[in-house]
């Protein structure tokens, strides 16, 4: 994956945080959801990164290349 993919999938993770906080303030249905949409996303960007970091020395193609 391109390093703007991982951050689009970083943003998006980011912004249904926030909306699930906000959602949580205002005791709305489905901030839940929101905020494990988001820390899910968030968390897929973050494991993305740090396994391009890893791969970046090694010099086998693999489907983060691309």
């Amino acid at each position: 994956m391109k390093n703007t993919q991982i951050l689009v999938l970083f943003l998006i993770g980011a912004i249904l945080i926030i909306l699930g906080v906000l959602f949580k303030i205002n005791e709305l249905s489905l901030a839940s959801l929101f905020l494990i949409v988001g820390m899910t996303f968030t968390g897929v960007a973050i494991f993305l990164l740090v396994l391009k970091l890893i791969r970046k020395n090694d010099k086998t193609d693999s489907f983060l290349d691309s």
